[in-house]
């Protein structure tokens, strides 16, 4: 009786244990089908991007976005010190090469200088941020797969931005003078395709060599120190002139800085279309520079990740 009492409590232990197995592999299944039914989370750049292009260009915007509000976060007068600055740089510099170095007989001197400050401050803001991008984005590029190349190509558009902000102490400038814009000033996208030609390859040259070489990052504050020196921003163009030997004339003539700042006097300060060799030159430096920075950038991007 007793045995019988015993078989009969354990034939019901086993059905229940069924029971629970079949329920859970039921669960199992049902909870498996309602995850295979939701869709995959798509990330943000794929979410508004539909093609590789379109993706890269959102990512480009959010990091100038991010920038921007970076750079005049906590500043109480934000996106105004833009045109603060090229103002107070021009006055200071107006007064001391004026006064002290004899520069007032160059015409609409306070204008010549703020334009070949503007336009310097492109190069020198699109390269000196340019060289670390690769090695800022280096927490992002350990996670995600993406297009290294909008890195460098970000600083430079980002430095696009404050120029446009730059232009509205350019006017004010040309208003104080007297200086009334003509029909070349259409020709200022040109200037600016081509010089963010030319700080593009730049940027992507020296991003992919400090990468390997962060003796890059010190070594182009130096270089880009001196190279301000002998490009025409603040002291007149006709000193080129009085240089001793022809091969140092050449060379000042060739800069790359020197032919984009004259183009950008041309067509604002002089109201002419500049030179066809200036345009040529200007066109030449943009060429080679997006070719070689692009070549070099391009060899060396697979081993980036070995160390950054």
């Amino acid at each position: 009786m007793r045995r019988t009492v015993r078989i009969g409590r354990l034939s019901r232990a086993l059905r229940a244990i069924c029971r629970t197995v079949k329920e859970t592999e039921l669960s199992q299944d049902q909870n498996a089908q309602a995850a295979r039914s939701v869709p995959a989370p798509v990330p943000a750049s794929e979410a508004f991007a539909p093609n590789d292009r379109a993706k890269e260009s959102f990512i480009i915007r959010q990091l100038v976005g991010k920038d921007f509000k970076r750079k005049y976060r906590r500043s109480l007068l934000g996106v105004v010190w833009s045109v603060l600055n090229p103002l107070l740089m021009m006055i200071v510099m107006s007064l001391v090469f004026s006064f002290f170095l004899r520069y007032d007989s160059i015409e609409h001197y306070p204008l010549y200088l703020i334009l070949g400050n503007v336009t310097w401050q492109i190069f020198a803001d699109s390269t000196n941020q340019g060289v670390t991008s690769i090695l800022d984005a280096a927490p992002l590029l350990k996670k995600v797969r993406i297009n290294k190349t909008v890195f460098p190509v970000e600083r430079v558009l980002f430095s696009l931005v404050n120029f446009a902000f730059s232009l509205i102490a350019v006017v004010l400038v040309m208003l104080w003078e007297g200086v009334v814009p003509t029909w070349t000033v259409v020709l200022l996208p040109v200037l600016l395709v081509l010089l963010m030609g030319f700080c593009i390859g730049m940027s992507l040259l020296l991003s992919a060599l400090a990468v390997f070489f962060r003796d890059v990052i010190h070594l182009w504050g130096v270089v880009i120190l001196a190279w301000s020196y002998v490009t025409p921003i603040f002291w007149p163009v006709s000193m080129i002139a009085a240089v001793p030997y022809g091969f140092m004339r050449v060379i000042m003539l060739a800069n790359p800085m020197y032919n984009y700042v004259t183009f950008m006097r041309m067509i604002l300060l002089n109201g002419q279309p500049p030179e066809l060799i200036t345009i040529g030159m200007c066109a030449f430096w943009a060429v080679l520079m997006i070719a070689v920075g692009y070549a070099v950038f391009r060899k060396l991007q697979r081993k980036f990740i070995l160390y950054i």
